[in-house]
């Protein structure tokens, strides 16, 4: 790889470890694949209970962790953030921060810093939002002042795309479609954790969700009591938590089926496989998802899928409703979820049960993090080659925005640029000392070497 192409990532969300979901394990999955392929990437996300600091992961990935819990960071005010994030920047010597998730404060603002600093940006949205409610048109607003001078946005579907497209206003010329991936070694199926078919007829239920509305819990306490009576070989394992879970403890506790249903509470990740694994079908309920990641987990499993047909889940599995196919799409409402899920019982009854390897092969080919990487980089390529944005280019493309939105974005744009001169002449950029740069190598070297000191 030569120089030109080897690239300083910045990867910044709110979202990252040692939280659980989907959007803290693209994070890391693909800082892992961008540093095996020789380029340098950070993370910048909030200090988490006790870690604070700079910390190291897996094949040197370092992550900076601020002092500020995300609740006290989102107290202050995005200016107060510019010395700090400054510092990162220069000293890491980065050349393209990638924030993450329409809902991370803290990556819009790194973002707004990095281009007054001339730093090129790329976004990935991973939600879907809607148009209508309150919160939804000030997140809409948010996202399009901060896009409006971004080089270039991800979207991890095409449904994705037109929704950020719409909410942004932005050019499709602007905007890419990046699926996510699935580590496909993590997720190999095993059918003999499954009850066996010779010693009993029980069938298991997988649901691995967050226990909320927008994961449409509400079908799943519908459907429950009429999947329990229907069919009485049937066993539900549910893992998540959040504030739906009382209703469905209460659904159970009322049919009086403790011994039937398994509210497992959080299953960390490295159990998720033999989870999984564990059962026939899983059940996605969930009323809007822009990529649904535990569906193609699950198939990467064997399991026999239904889901609601919302967002970009159509996009993820083939489901023509044949035997041979793996999952099966419904309406997000109750009667269709219901004989979605009793016709997916009725095949695992019959036999028709997806072959496990076959579909594991499938996943393995079309989910692949070697693909996401290998797309990430055209993009960062690709905006090497442009112009940076200069201030006066900002301020023009704020007033697509709406006259409030632009008045007040450039006038935090040039508040900004006085703050970052005001600095640059308190701390110019050529004393500061810049961080030294390990490969791959180099850091399992030294890890060696300190492991050897120790003993």
């Amino acid at each position: 790889m030569n120089s030109f192409n080897r690239h300083r990532i910045c990867m910044v969300s709110d979202f990252f470890y040692p939280l659980i979901g989907g959007v803290e394990n693209h994070i890391y999955q693909l800082s892992q694949c961008l540093i095996d392929r020789d380029h340098k990437v950070i993370v910048i996300t909030h200090a988490y209970n006790d870690r604070v600091g700079v910390r190291y992961m897996t094949n040197g990935l370092k992550v900076n962790k601020s002092e500020l819990s995300i609740e006290r960071f989102r107290q202050r005010s995005s200016l107060s953030t510019i010395p700090l994030i400054r510092s990162i920047l220069l000293r890491e010597r980065i050349t393209i921060v990638h924030g993450h998730s329409s809902f991370s404060t803290l990556a819009h603002e790194t973002m707004h810093h990095a281009k007054t600093l001339g730093i090129r940006t790329v976004f990935t949205d991973h939600s879907l939002f809607g148009f209508a409610d309150l919160s939804s048109v000030l997140t809409n607003k948010v996202l399009q002042v901060s896009l409006a001078d971004c080089h270039h946005i991800i979207c991890v579907s095409h449904t994705c795309k037109e929704n950020t497209m719409l909410r942004a206003n932005l050019n499709s010329s602007k905007v890419s479609v990046i699926p996510n991936a699935v580590d496909a070694s993590a997720f190999t199926p095993d059918t003999s954790l499954r009850p066996s078919s010779i010693v009993s007829d029980e069938i298991v239920i997988i649901v691995a969700s967050r226990l909320v509305y927008r994961k449409g819990i509400d079908l799943l306490i519908g459907i429950l009591p009429k999947i329990l009576r229907k069919y009485p070989t049937v066993k539900f394992r549910i893992a998540g938590n959040g504030p739906k879970e009382i209703d469905i403890r209460e659904v159970i506790e009322r049919e009086g089926t403790e011994d039937r249903v398994a509210l497992e509470g959080p299953v960390h990740h490295d159990q998720m496989r033999n989870f999984l694994n564990s059962g026939h079908i899983f059940l996605n309920t969930s009323l809007t998802e822009a990529f649904c990641m535990a569906i193609v987990e699950a198939a990467a499993c064997g399991l026999l899928v239904v889901s609601t047909q919302v967002g970009g889940i159509p996009e993820v599995l083939p489901s023509e409703n044949t035997q041979s196919d793996i999952m099966i799409l419904c309406e997000a409402t109750i009667d269709d979820v219901f004989d979605g899920l009793c016709h997916a019982v009725d095949r695992i009854q019959l036999g028709q049960i997806p072959d496990a390897d076959h579909w594991h092969k499938k996943i393995k080919t079309w989910y692949s993090w070697r693909y996401v990487t290998e797309n990430t980089e055209v993009v960062y390529n690709h905006i090497m080659t442009k112009e940076q944005i200069n201030l006066k280019e900002r301020i023009e493309r704020y007033k697509q925005c709406g006259f409030v939105s632009s008045f007040i974005m450039s006038f935090v744009a040039i508040l900004s640029y006085l703050i970052f001169l005001f600095l640059d002449y308190l701390q110019p950029r050529h004393l500061i000392d810049q961080c030294c740069e390990y490969s791959k190598e180099d850091f399992e070297k030294k890890l060696y070497e300190c492991s050897n000191d120790s003993i």
